[in-house]
């Protein structure tokens, strides 16, 4: 009985190692940008398009690979993600020049878009709403230390094996634990209804406003999110002379400590303020991203690298309490049958944000500079943050009965 009932609590602990792996593959070349420039003769815009192209074939992945998840067996399809990511991230340390860098950076953005969509309707399927926020704020820890991981692991290879060496042992790592997670995961049963009363559609996630104001406030969390994830290593190599592994480490160790601590938290927030007021998680998620948007302008603006880690810190922690939310906000107005097209959709906004940000900053960053660039983006997330709050005060409950889910907290 007691292993049963710690069944849902195992599989999200297995999916944290995947999640882990996932970011750690993916952030790793951000601390080897100068190695690349001098090695393979990347230009800035061409380095913005190393990010930029990733998420941006990831976002739009997600959204056809989140409906696979709704209607095929996710405990296949997060394994399968997992090696063909890794034959991705191996290719990709393999390359030779600029094209064939960036080509393979696409295919693991396709690649990768076949996890998450499939790994958070999963979760929800195993968690029913008194544990869900909580469920899938753990599994999102994994991201913020595969981002502290891979942006120390790639400084550190770079400078003592060589940066190729690192994404060979990364493909091999990937691809040795895939059987081991899907022996895990077993035979899985589809994802409870929870309160659904009626059939619904992809298409009817669009219809509640309260998505649609989630999905801008996300758009809004990612843009300011990847342009410190892609450049802040970068940032700090050039302002402060440290070196490339120290500056991978400085730039991510803080901001995702913080993160991790403000998913935690919130996950429980979230959880608990939900049983009492029904749009609690919605209103979690629009406090932690008006109170991180200022920090995000702070952690490029100050002069000092002390005060550069605290608002790191800072930022990553309130941006925490919105991504502990964001998908199970978006699961408290939309149906269970809708799920994994959901989460790929919010994926695929908040992807096509990132890459733009990051872009923009390898275009415009000579020209025009970090900080302009993360006042604009602070800025236009704070009004993100308000409009969030003003529509699911006036629109939750049409949507949730839109969905055809009962008007109960939880």
């Amino acid at each position: 009985m007691a292993a049963a009932s710690n069944k849902p609590w195992i599989i999200v602990g297995l999916l944290w190692l995947a999640y882990f792996v996932n970011y750690l593959d993916r952030q790793v070349v951000f601390s080897i940008l100068p190695v690349l420039q001098k090695e393979l003769h990347f230009t800035n815009a061409q380095l913005g398009l190393i990010g930029s192209i990733f998420i941006w074939v990831y976002s739009l992945a997600c959204p056809p690979a989140g409906r696979l998840a709704d209607r095929f067996r996710r405990e296949w399809l997060a394994p399968a993600s997992l090696v063909l990511w890794s034959v991705a991230t191996l290719a990709t340390g393999l390359s030779r020049s600029v094209e064939s860098f960036l080509f393979w950076r696409g295919i693991m953005g396709v690649t990768e878009g076949l996890y998450f969509p499939a790994a958070v309707s999963v979760i929800a399927a195993v968690h029913p709403g008194a544990t869900r926020s909580r469920a899938i704020s753990l599994h999102g820890t994994a991201q913020f230390a595969g981002i502290a991981a891979g942006g120390w692991f790639g400084g550190w290879m770079a400078e003592g094996w060589g940066w190729r060496w690192g994404f060979v042992v990364l493909a091999a790592l990937g691809i040795a634990y895939a059987p081991l997670l899907r022996l895990g995961l077993g035979n899985l049963p589809a994802a409870a209804p929870s309160g659904l009363t009626r059939a619904s559609t992809p298409g009817d996630v669009f219809a509640a406003r309260c998505y649609w104001a989630l999905a801008l406030a996300f758009f809004a969390l990612c843009a300011m999110l990847w342009m410190l994830y892609a450049w802040l290593p970068n940032f700090i190599y050039e302002r402060y002379g440290l070196s490339l592994a120290e500056s991978g480490f400085t730039a991510t160790l803080y901001l995702q400590a913080g993160s991790a601590a403000g998913i935690l938290a919130g996950g429980a927030i979230g959880d608990r303020l939900t049983r009492r007021l029904a749009p609690g998680r919605f209103y979690v998620a629009a406090l932690g991203l008006l109170l991180c948007a200022p920090l995000a302008y702070f952690t490029v603006a100050v002069r000092s690298l002390s005060l550069l880690t605290a608002a790191s810190a800072g930022f990553g922690f309130f941006a925490g309490l919105m991504m502990s939310n964001t998908v199970a906000s978006a699961y408290d107005v939309i149906a269970a049958s809708n799920y994994g097209f959901g989460a790929g959709a919010l994926t695929m906004i908040g992807g096509l944000a990132g890459g733009l940000a990051i872009f923009s900053v390898g275009k415009w960053k000579e020209s025009v500079g970090v900080e302009p660039l993360m006042a604009l983006g602070s800025l236009t997330a704070g009004l993100a943050a308000l409009l969030l709050a003003a529509v699911v005060a006036k629109q939750f409950q049409a949507d949730r009965r839109r969905a055809g889910i009962e008007l109960t907290p939880g």
